[in-house]
């Protein structure tokens, strides 16, 4: 018969009251001695029987609340012969310890697959703690900094005097790039992007190290194609009529393969050249003009980030594109006015102003056309500022195209804005994209970093 661990309890408190009754009636009120001693005698049995028996229960939890702290998974608890109850608080201690031995067997089994999988990545892994220790690094991390043993970022220094600085203040869900030196000498340009995670009591932050040369070797190889494209483009088509153009002038003065006599020369022949000679000049000043058009791109100055309220800075650039186009209508959605980026006070607004200028040319001829300008805080904390127009698109195969340097799809065009734009807001730590729906509406999008 089973009987529960309260039931037990219980009895041995009713009896050991009982006991303490009867002695106390048979020493003071029955003056019978051997009954106050008997009580006396089943008193202490009764009560070294309760504690006994609350110390073996307890004691079992003990055992096993210490066994799971310290992850011991060996603790055994055997049957007890005639304690049902005890003997079934160890069958369940025992069962539930063999459930946490399965647990941290798929957890230790979990935690190899991961690391197997860590090392078989292309990438870089690495998780450190506040105070620099590191708690893991995958294979690949290692090969690419030359370390067989990493566990403090202080060790990095032995391979960049920088990396650990850096590491150490790359912010969550934050990237930069670093360059450091392999162990054969060789410059890496590394992509780092950072991101936290909680592990028990301890923050964490686990950052990729990319080594993005091949990336970066085809991008470049890309946009010096794109370039040469377009240079080649621009300057055939100055040099092309200068050379055609040319050549029919020195045909006015060559006949048969010899210089004509001056008094061949007729007032025809002088319009002809002088005009010639204008349109040659003008065709110099043109390209004069596209080279140091390249120059401007090439030398843009770093940017004096300072506080800059979004909402004036909008405005003013409404107010100058204004001057030249009143008709244009402008609508603002700048639901914080107290909005602040960090911005070049001189740069920053050359970017605005060219990213309106291009709106407003998108509407030319165009009726009902609108422009707007928008404002917010994007989920990742960064500012986004978007100029949309309702004019009549960009096909898609030249939206990548349009920021390549000097190409353009107006006559007028220069080919430098859209792209001098993208540099500065890149200069600014920041990017501008371009989205369009041909027919509907085209934005340009500014995401920049809030002020401090």
């Amino acid at each position: 018969m089973r009987i529960s661990f309260l039931t037990r309890s219980v009895i041995l408190i009713l009896l050991i009251a009982v006991s303490a009754i009867t002695a106390t009636l048979g020493f003071f009120y029955l003056n019978i001695q051997v009954i106050g001693i008997a009580a006396s005698l089943l008193f202490i049995v009764f009560t070294w029987n309760l504690i006994s028996y609350q110390n073996r229960f307890f004691n079992k939890i003990s055992y096993f609340f210490d066994a799971v702290r310290n992850e011991d998974s060996a603790l055994s608890f055997p049957k007890i012969q005639h304690d049902p109850f005890l003997n079934e608080l160890s069958s369940n201690l025992n069962r539930i310890n063999e459930q946490l031995k399965e647990i941290k067997t798929e957890n230790r089994q979990q935690e190899q697959y991961f690391q197997t999988l860590t090392d078989h990545v292309a990438t870089g892994i690495l998780s450190f703690d506040d105070t620099g220790f590191i708690f893991n690094a995958n294979k690949n991390l290692k090969q690419m900094l030359g370390l067989e043993q990493l566990t403090h970022l202080r060790q990095l220094q032995k391979v960049d005097s920088q990396l650990a600085h850096v590491l150490m203040n790359l912010l969550p869900d934050n990237q930069r790039m670093h360059t450091i030196k392999s162990p054969s000498g060789k410059s890496i340009n590394l992509l780092l992007k950072s991101t936290s995670f909680k592990n028990k009591d301890r923050t964490l932050r686990l950052i990729s190290l990319q080594d993005i040369n091949d990336q970066l070797s085809e991008k470049e190889m890309e946009s010096w194609m794109k370039l040469i494209r377009v240079l080649t483009h621009e300057i055939m088509n100055s040099i092309a009529p200068v050379t055609s153009l040319s050549e029919n002038l020195k045909n006015l003065f060559i006949r048969n393969g010899e210089v004509i006599s001056p008094e061949m020369v007729s007032e025809t022949t002088i319009a002809k050249t002088a005009k010639g000679l204008e349109v040659i000049e003008q065709q110099g000043i043109g390209l004069i003009n596209f080279v140091e058009s390249y120059r401007k791109l090439a030398r843009l100055p770093k940017p004096e980030l300072k506080p800059v309220n979004v909402r004036n800075l909008i405005e003013n650039t409404v107010l100058l594109n204004k001057s030249l186009w009143p008709d244009i209508q402008i609508s603002l959605q700048i639901n914080d006015p107290d909005l602040q980026i960090a911005a070049d006070e001189k740069l920053f607004p050359q970017v605005l102003i060219n990213l309106l200028k291009n709106a407003t040319e998108a509407l030319d001829e165009q009726a009902n056309g609108n422009i707007q300008i928008q404002t917010r805080r994007n989920q990742e904390g960064k500012i986004e500022i978007c100029i949309k127009d309702n004019g009549p698109g960009i096909p898609p195969e030249l939206l990548e195209e349009i920021f390549v340097p000097f190409f353009t799809t107006r006559e007028s065009g220069s080919g430098i804005g859209l792209s001098l734009s993208r540099q500065i807001i890149r200069l600014h730590g920041g990017k501008l994209t371009a989205n369009s729906q041909p027919g509907k509406e085209t934005a340009f999008c500014i995401e920049v970093r809030p002020a401090d």
